[in-house]
């Protein structure tokens, strides 16, 4: 199919299918790599193949130098550190598309939120994620932020880092039991500090005193190239969050945020610095207040700029916000399902989203199956690319969790990084105790 005859490096998804069921491997389906930086969203019903999509695009951005983020959900996306396994399903599928498919595994580092889970645990110090995006998670109005600002202001002059939500909670009641201790900088009323610690403790309620404290994480450690040239997979293990979505989209909004503070300006490189693909985006945005839906559209929009590319991995794109759906410029649309009204109707929006074709997209999008989809992407000048019919490529790493064994065997060989910033930050830690356990004795 014209347009999709691209002169750089590109993923390779598929081949075109044709009228009749037919794939034509003379056609093939890919995406430029210099464009994954303008984002994307892998759609689809359950069990139509999205990780696999998700899984396949990884493994050859890693084989292609470029460093890959993955929000690991369900948890049986620890396969890319594996071989896959040769079957008769695979090599047919491979056949129909003309995929030279061989067994291979990605560089893969494991890692958990707070520690929970298993994996290298990431954790930010509440200082370093600041006040102003915590003012944001805690949906705080204009005169609540300010006065959350200040609490940090009065913690940073007098030297106390703020590693955890209990050290913030013992400030802000030290400050209500001596507000002189503000006088010449301003004030914080009761009512305000009531507000503020009320918003916290629910907080640390939903699960957040796991993601706070040391060591703190370095996004840095995210942009990893092997000795070989291969970007490095970084699996962020997620199944114990599932139901603590507030946890994950406060992870997310400090990861993309800390990230763009970090990374230079690259403008438009030939392939980004490093692509997240967040699987089950729906539980980033459930209930989210607009503060962060606001924050996150933002941030996906300007952090393009830094070579990151994002994509949301979801049931359907009205999981995703509209602000900043139409931010997203490439679009891998697996089957969707139309049994409820709810469903058709979700059905009719996402066509909606589509270029012009000349497909019937209402019917086709029905008749899917599994590991073919709908795709449109950007081409190498920006321009969307006609929709396509598309069977995908088999993943060459393994459709499956690896074996316990191997994970295993992986955080081993990472123990020492995780040793060497718990030592790092071991002064920070003493000096923040001595300052603070004299105000949490108080509070027992």
């Amino acid at each position: 199919m014209k347009g999709y005859d691209f002169e750089g490096p590109a993923l390779e998804l598929g081949a075109l299918v044709r009228e009749g069921g037919t794939a034509d491997p003379s056609k093939p389906i890919r995406i430029p790599v210099s464009m994954l930086n303008r984002h994307g969203l892998v759609a689809g019903a359950t069990g139509t193949g999205k990780t696999k999509t998700l899984q396949l695009m990884a493994e050859q951005l890693a084989a292609q130098g470029v460093p890959v983020f993955l929000a690991d959900v369900k948890g049986d996306l620890s396969g890319l550190a594996s071989p896959g396994t040769p079957s008769e399903r695979v090599t047919r599928r491979a056949a129909e598309v003309g995929q030279t498919w061989r067994p291979a595994a990605c560089p893969v580092e494991f890692f958990s939120l707070g520690g929970l889970g298993s994996g290298v645990p990431i954790r930010a110090t509440m200082t370093a994620f600041g006040p102003t995006l915590l003012a944001k998670v805690l949906e705080l109005n204009d005169t609540q932020e300010s006065s959350l600002g200040l609490i940090f202001y009065f913690a940073d002059k007098h030297g106390m880092p703020l590693l955890d939500l209990k050290d913030l909670i013992a400030v802000i009641r030290y400050l209500t039991a001596t507000p002189e201790a503000l006088s010449g900088i301003g004030g914080l009323s009761v009512a305000t500090a009531g507000v503020i610690l009320r918003a916290l403790t629910n907080f640390e309620a939903q699960g957040a005193e796991a993601f706070f404290g040391e060591p703190e994480f370095d996004v840095r450690d995210l942009l990893r190239v092997t000795a070989d040239g291969q970007g490095t997979i970084s699996v962020l293990e997620l199944p114990a969050v599932q139901d603590r979505p507030r946890l994950f989209s406060t992870f997310l909004m400090w990861l993309l945020a800390d990230l763009f503070q970090e990374l230079p300006e690259v403008g438009d490189a030939d392939r980004p610095k490093l692509v997240f693909f967040f699987d089950e985006a729906h539980l980033l945005f459930d209930g989210a207040s607009k503060a962060f839906l606001r924050s996150i559209a933002q941030t996906v929009r300007l952090i393009r700029s830094k070579g990151v590319g994002v994509f949301f991995v979801t049931q359907t794109p009205k999981d995703v916000p509209a602000d900043v759906l139409a931010q997203l410029g490439a679009r891998v649309q697996h089957a969707l399902r139309a049994f409820t009204p709810q469903d058709a109707k979700a059905l009719k929006a996402t066509v909606s989203t589509f270029p012009e074709s000349s497909y019937d997209l209402e019917r086709l999008l029905t008749e899917l199956g599994i590991g073919e989809a709908v795709v449109t992407v950007l081409s190498e000048t920006g321009a969307p690319t006609p929709v396509a019919w598309t069977r995908l490529r088999a993943p060459q790493t393994l459709m499956a969790p690896s074996s316990p064994d191997l994970v295993q065997s992986v955080l081993e060989s990472k123990e020492f990084r995780s040793m060497a910033r718990s030592a790092a930050s071991a002064l920070g830690r003493e000096i923040t105790r001595s300052i603070f356990g004299t105000l949490r004795r108080g509070r027992r």
